[in-house]
C-alpha cells in the first residue's frame, strides 16, 4: 500500500505534527523533530513524548510511517574537524529525539566537500560519522537523501548513495530518500513511463530498491540537469504528472512514507488525493 503525506509543522510542539497530517488526510508524515535551523533546542518533556505518542494513534499513522528530517546545519563531510564534530553532536541530539519519539527514520542530506577535499575524502568522512551515529543508537535507520548537485552536495549520483551503504558497518540501519526533484535536477529522466523505467532499473542495479525506505515528492522548476534544488507543485513543474503515476503504480513502493514538499501547503490535501487517484 501506498503511504502518502507531506512535510508538515511541528509548530508550537512536535505533538502538533501528526494532526497536521491528519488534517490532509495523510498516513505519513515528516517532520523536524526540531527547529531546523538552530544548533541545539531545549530537550524534550515527558508530556511532549506522551502527546506526540497519544496524537499519533488518534491519527491512525504507524511510526514506520514517518521520516524525521534532520537540520540543514548538519555537514557530516565538512573538511573542519571542529565543524564536522559539531555536525555530529547536532545529528545525535536529533536521533536520541526520535528515539524518544518512537520515530524509526531520520532522514539526511549526506554533505559538502566545500571544494577542499576530494568527492571520495569526503564521502569516506561522512561514512565514518555514519558508522559513529549507528554505534550510538539503535532502533532507527539512517535514511540518505539524494541532493541536486548544487555547489559542492554529494549524493547527486546513485554510486554517491551506494558507496556510503557500501562503507556502512551495519547497512540493514541505512537506507535511501529518493526526492523526486532533486532526481531530475541532477540529470536522471523520469518524465514518461519509459524515462521512469529506465531510471529505476538503474537505480536497483546501483542502489537497489531494498533500500528505499523513503520518497519525496516533489515536481521541478529547474530543467533536467539544471542541479537547481527549486520544487514545484505537482504537475505544475517540469516534471509533469506521468512520473508521479508511475511512482504510484511501481509495485516496488510500498508502506513507505512518500512525502510531499511541494511549495503550495494549501494544496496538499489535493495533491494527497491526486496521487491516490493515480494508482490503478
Amino acid at each position: 500500500m501506498k503511504r502518502i503525506g507531506a512535510h508538515v509543522s511541528a509548530s508550537g510542539g512536535v505533538a502538533n505534527a501528526p494532526q497536521n497530517a491528519a488534517n490532509i488526510k495523510a498516513d505519513a508524515f515528516a517532520l523536524f523533530v526540531k527547529n531546523q535551523r538552530q544548533w541545539s533546542a531545549k530537550p524534550l518533556t515527558q508530556k511532549d513524548i506522551n502527546d506526540f505518542k497519544s496524537n499519533l494513534a488518534k491519527a491512525n499513522i504507524k511510526p514506520k510511517h514517518i521520516l524525521a528530517h534532520n537540520s540543514y546545519l548538519i555537514n557530516l563531510g565538512h573538511p573542519d574537524e571542529e565543524a564536522r564534530a559539531k555536525s555530529f553532536n547536532a545529528f545525535l541530539d536529533e536521533i536520541n529525539r526520535c528515539q524518544e519519539l518512537g520515530i524509526e527514520l531520520i532522514n539526511f542530506h549526506p554533505g559538502s566537500h566545500l571544494k577542499q577535499i576530494s568527492e571520495d575524502e569526503c564521502l569516506e568522512l561522512i561514512a565514518s560519522q555514519m558508522n559513529s551515529l549507528l554505534e550510538r543508537s539503535s532502533n532507527i535507520k539512517l535514511v540518505i537523501e539524494n541532493t541536486a548537485g548544487q555547489g559542492s552536495n554529494l549524493g547527486y549520483k546513485f554510486e554517491h548513495l551506494a558507496a556510503l551503504i557500501a562503507m556502512s558497518k551495519d547497512s540493514s540501519r541505512v537506507g535511501v530518500c529518493i526526492d523526486t526533484c532533486h532526481l531530475f535536477a541532477s540529470g536522471y529522466d523520469i518524465r514518461d513511463s519509459n524515462s521512469y523505467a529506465q531510471t529505476m532499473a538503474q537505480f536497483d542495479k546501483i542502489v537497489g530498491y531494498k533500500y528505499l525506505s523513503g520518497m519525496h515528492i516533489n515536481d521541478s522548476k529547474g530543467a533536467l540537469g539544471s542541479r537547481k534544488d527549486r520544487h514545484d507543485s505537482l504537475g505544475l513543474g517540469l516534471i509533469g504528472k506521468e512520473a508521479f503515476k508511475c511512482i504510484m503504480n511501481d509495485p516496488n513502493i510500498d508502506e513507505i512514507p512518500l512525502i510531499l514538499e511541494t511549495i503550495d501547503e494549501s494544496i496538499w490535501a489535493d495533491e494527497i488525493q491526486m496521487l491516490r487517484n493515480f494508482i490503478n
